[in-house]
């Protein structure tokens, strides 16, 4: 055959260590077996190595049978090795591998360098912080099952903290807190909110990982001597309405009791500042008005009120707005919102779900807060929040971008009442749940009774389940943590799928149901009395013209060494084949020697010939249609040129 080299190559397959089960059933004096699984593939690949034919294969198969059995300190070893002595032959999934097995054995630093490694060389890690999303918005079908997180930001002080307000990547809320900033006349009248200095509005601005900047007044001539709180912007940033005392340009006024109600007032941008502010025509001086906030498509205008024609204390109501500064009469939304107690600090959000606190409707105590999906002239039922939103105390002030994160008010945590209000930070609880089939990679079919487990990044078995007729598999995962994703059936190689959920859970929505299927590559399967394919040897490759054995060969070689003294009833046919390629005859001669050369180095080894033959074959069996009158690539080729050891009778 004319070419610059001829090949040799055995059939490849892997199989899994159950397959290599001592599992044989022996008749006739235990010398003949209905199958031939009895040969330990990993006790062999062991005294190969002890016999210094170590290769990256050898130790990589050494590795796969300890580390899919979940026997990770043996496992390491044979990856650490691989990775050490063969660096140039260590695939991207060896130093994977390598780092879950030191984890095992507590060498974390060790298995970060290898991790490293892996993620340089692109390793595939699913990260779930980029991965679509298919759960539903948040709130999006009610609020009854869902879950939160909260904490305190860190713009809270000493004093009243209230009322965040979405301002671009800024929250606008009031504070009672002293500032050197504001004027004299700002600050020193303190009789105005239970002996805390007067309200005014501040601004901190947010990064994208919901990091906190530095706390500042709100620009512009909105803070006045008097209180300012609870304010609501345009989408285009340059309008503003917020709550005032009956004061302005100057001048305070007071009702028939000489008390001083709340006005809404609207404020135009020019720069970074705010000015021309002027008050709303449906304010009135004998009751208040105020905690304004606009529906999604800024037609609306909702507020609080105790207005004529309220059902309590305070009622939600609102106006349409027709034009630049042209409102309808205010409208109530009825007594299914509205009820004799309070109702107050509404927000409509982009989902047009309408927020509110109410002391009127059951609830823990106090204020709670309450939803409900506003309708074209009507609404949706209203709903409540549980522990970790509500509380026994006052609750109110909600706002929320509903696919990422929100804000409210509560004085849960003083005794001191509005004095004790501070802002609280939610989001969805991270709930992650992954799901999916496990499938035949080449036909799509499910593979049931596949064994799937999760792994956690200390490499330490989470949970492992048998999928059933469905095929599929169900896990809970948590935040910030590595995940490895493992099934594994017999007749398929093991898949892995390495998953990195969200550091950071208030920057990505939840909760995540992910479909995930694992496709598992079919094994390819072994004649029973095929040991070259059952040892998963490797190609032996022979100088051109030639049929000694090479140095490189020797490895694959000792495998069937090992077997046939491990085994000492063992016979094996040697059969050598090539390809079409070439002029028959010269094949045949070709093949016949490099069968013959192969018994040879077997009795130079110490085994009986009458254990041993051999025939070379040519072309006579090709394995595929690349025959003669067949244009077939070079990898096609390469499948007929094998050779094969037979386990004989």
């Amino acid at each position: 055959m004319k070419k610059h080299y001829l090949i040799f190559y055995f059939l490849f397959a892997f199989i899994s260590s159950a397959a290599f089960a001592q599992i044989a059933l022996v008749e006739k004096a235990n010398t003949k077996y209905n199958t031939y699984d009895f040969i330990d593939a990993r006790k062999i690949y062991l005294k190969v190595v002890e016999k210094n034919y170590g290769s990256a294969e050898i130790y990589r198969k050494l590795g796969n049978t300890y580390y899919f059995n979940s026997d990770y300190s043996k496992a390491a070893k044979w990856y650490y090795n691989l990775i050490d002595r063969f660096p140039n032959e260590a695939l991207t999934i060896d130093y994977f591998r390598a780092a879950q097995c030191l984890k095992s054995i507590n060498q974390p630093e060790e298995a970060e360098k290898l991790m490293e490694i892996y993620r340089f060389k692109g390793g595939k890690i699913t990260s779930l912080d980029s991965y679509k999303n298919v759960a539903d918005t948040l709130f999006k079908k009610g609020v009854h099952d869902k879950l939160f997180e909260i904490e305190k930001i860190p713009v809270n002080t000493e004093y009243s903290d209230f009322g965040p307000a979405f301002y671009g990547d800024n929250i606008v809320f009031a504070s009672s807190r002293k500032n050197p900033t504001l004027s004299k006349e700002q600050t020193d009248d303190l009789a105005g909110w239970d002996e805390q200095p007067f309200l005014n509005l501040y601004q901190v601005p947010i990064d994208k990982d919901m990091n906190f900047g530095k706390v500042k007044a709100f620009n512009g001539n909105v803070n006045s001597p008097y209180h300012e709180s609870t304010a609501v912007f345009t989408k285009d940033g340059n309008t503003m309405y917020f709550t005032r005392n009956n004061y302005l340009n100057g001048k305070k006024k007071r009702d028939r009791d000489h008390v001083v109600r709340l006005k809404i007032y609207k404020a135009t941008r020019n720069g970074n500042s705010w000015e021309n502010i002027q008050e709303l025509p449906f304010n009135n001086d004998n009751y208040s008005v105020g905690h304004p906030t606009l529906s999604p498509e800024e037609d609306k205008l909702y507020f609080s009120s105790d207005m004529p024609g309220s059902l309590g204390m305070s009622d939600i109501w609102y106006v349409k707005i027709l034009g630049e500064d042209i409102y309808t009469k205010p409208i109530n939304l009825g007594n299914k919102i509205n009820t004799s107690e309070r109702e107050t600090f509404p927000f409509v959000s982009d989902e047009n779900n309408l927020y509110f606190s109410s002391d009127g409707h059951a609830g823990m105590g106090g204020l709670d807060i309450f939803v409900t999906k506003l309708e074209e002239n009507s609404h949706g039922e209203i709903s409540t929040f549980g522990k970790p939103i509500n509380s026994p105390k006052d609750d109110f002030g909600f706002i929320i971008k509903e696919d990422r994160i929100g804000y409210f008010t509560s004085n849960r945590d003083g005794k001191e009442g509005s004095k004790s209000d501070d802002i609280y930070q939610i989001w969805e609880r991270c709930e992650i749940t992954i799901q999916g089939p496990v499938m035949d990679k080449n036909t799509g079919e499910l593979i049931p009774n596949a064994e799937v487990t999760l792994i956690d990044s200390n490499n330490k078995e989470v949970k492992t389940v048998t999928v059933g007729n469905d095929a599929t598999f169900t896990f809970l995962l948590n935040c910030q943590e590595q995940y490895t994703l493992r099934a594994k059936k017999e007749k398929y190689h093991p898949k892995e799928k390495v998953i990195e959920t969200p550091n950071n859970p208030k920057t990505i929505k939840m909760p995540i149901k992910l479909n995930m299927p694992l496709a598992l590559d079919p094994s390819d399967p072994c004649p029973p009395n095929d040991l070259g394919c059952r040892l998963t040897l490797q190609p032996i490759y022979f100088d051109y013209d030639k049929f000694n054995i090479r140095p490189d060969a020797e490895i694959e070689l000792a495998k069937i060494l090992v077997a046939l003294k491990e085994y000492p009833t063992l016979k094996i046919h040697i059969e050598s084949h090539t390809d079409s390629r070439g002029n028959d005859s010269y094949n045949s001669r070709l093949s016949e020697n490099r069968a013959q050369a192969t018994l040879d180095w077997f009795l130079k080894k110490g085994i009986d010939i009458t254990r041993l033959s051999a025939k070379g074959y040519g072309e006579s069996k090709l394995i595929n249609k690349c025959n003669n009158q067949t244009t077939c690539s070079e990898d096609e080729h390469q499948l007929n040129r094998r050779s094969m050891f037979i386990i004989k009778e």
